[in-house]
């Protein structure tokens, strides 16, 4: 099965962040899901890197890429069709990088695997 990773189901799950729940990991770990990561998850890791909120062992481009490679988790792009998405989206989340991704989800039929209980108000499937 497809699954798209919220940004801090990705993080969480690289850490070892103790915050990511049973089923999120189990998701995360089966060699049976085939992983995705929203480019918006990358812009937004990056974004929060430069502004000195998210702490990174490394240089964000190189740490990034490693992970994704090492988990198996391929990059989702933005297409014109997951922006034109985003109009149908009823305005319960302020944060546009999770509407980003939950119009990603959406446009492309997968669910999602996030712990945020405002993304779970769309009508996206979460899993998590």
């Amino acid at each position: 099965m497809k699954l798209l990773l919220d940004t801090h189901v990705f993080l969480w799950a690289i850490t070892g962040d103790p915050r990511l729940s049973a089923a999120s990991r189990r998701l995360f770990e089966s060699a049976e899901h085939h992983l995705f990561l929203g480019s918006p998850s990358l812009w937004e890791m990056l974004v929060k890197k430069q502004l000195g909120k998210l702490p990174l062992p490394e240089p964000a481009g190189a740490y990034l890429r490693r992970q994704l490679r090492e988990n198996r988790i391929e990059i989702l792009g933005l297409a014109a069709d997951h922006v034109f998405q985003l109009e149908t989206l009823p305005a319960l989340h302020r944060d546009p990088f999770d509407r980003m991704l939950i119009a990603q989800a959406l446009g492309e039929g997968i669910p999602l695997v996030t712990q945020d209980a405002q993304v779970r108000q769309y009508p996206v499937e979460c899993l998590g």
